[in-house]
């Protein structure tokens, strides 16, 4: 058993894939609370897919993609609420216009320059050759995002769940939803490195929505969505080696598997957990 987990850890490719993944897994979990709760999953599907160009852009000029990413994210965002805010258009319609358009712009500038850029590692990942300023960006973009969340938890856990009241106290939340959805560009920028563009949605989705079948209580949430989205990354990235399969996709498929089991045997409505108090109050 210990050589099985050792195994792969004596490849420097697997500890460097390692850290990266739990570092990007952390940060998207923590931000999948607060996305979940106040309804912006949408919004992390359109900011993961609008920032293609950026890195296409980014990987053609030789900058670190970070930089593209993060520039084309924080205008998809701009323009969505531009869009929103002078026409009558509602705010789902004017993402799918946003974030396909600057999609299909990857996908063009993508096409116009085979040679130069690998569209597989922009859409699915290149997690097993980051290089060590790949790491040290998703390290620090990182550490940042999660500092800045966990600093402003308590104004953000307002504005999520009762914004008026927030409103109310003096909580400026023009402001923290500015702050929100540019931390949600600087976290697809950090999960963009372990499983592509693709599956980054999914690491913004599917710890919250996992936690939350779980607990109802919010603190004890971020929790619960750190630890499984943790342990899911650790099972997909051996599952990755051992199985010599993708890693960005066996790491979705680990956090996937966790909120299956969630939604048929979590506490909160699983639907397991809900047939059997049924059938002791039949027979009761």
């Amino acid at each position: 058993m210990i050589d099985w987990i050792l195994g792969p850890l004596q490849f420097e490719f697997m500890t460097r894939a390692m850290l990266v993944t739990l570092v990007a897994a952390a940060t998207c979990a923590i931000l999948s609370c607060w996305l979940v709760q106040i309804g912006w999953s949408l919004m992390g599907d359109a900011v993961s897919h609008a920032v293609l160009p950026g890195v296409a852009i980014s990987y053609i000029l030789g900058w670190p993609f970070a930089v593209g990413a993060f520039v084309f994210g924080a205008g998809a965002v701009a323009l969505i609420g531009g869009v929103r805010a002078t026409t009558k258009i509602k705010a789902d319609a004017a993402i799918g216009v946003v974030f396909t358009a600057l999609f299909a712009l990857g996908l063009v500038i993508i096409s116009k320059t085979p040679s130069q850029t690998d569209l597989g590692h922009i859409l699915f990942g290149n997690v097993l050759g980051v290089s060590d300023l790949d790491i040290w960006q998703v390290v620090v973009i990182g550490v940042i995002a999660c500092t800045v969340l966990l600093l402003k938890r308590r104004d953000l856990t307002l504005f999520a769940f009762d914004r008026g009241h927030a409103n109310a106290i003096g909580i400026n939340t023009r402001w923290l939803s500015v702050l929100l959805l540019g931390l949600l560009a600087l976290t697809v920028v950090v999960a963009l490195q372990a499983v592509g563009i693709i599956l980054v949605v999914a690491m913004l989705i599917t710890p919250g929505v996992t936690a939350y079948l779980l607990t109802k209580k919010f603190d004890r949430m971020l929790l619960l969505s750190v630890i499984v989205t943790v342990v899911a990354a650790l099972v997909g990235l051996y599952a990755s080696y051992y199985l010599d399969a993708s890693t960005g996709g066996a790491v979705v498929l680990a956090q996937s598997l966790a909120f299956g089991l969630a939604y048929l045997f979590g506490p909160r409505g699983g639907v397991v957990v809900n047939w059997v108090r049924r059938r002791r109050e039949v027979f009761a």
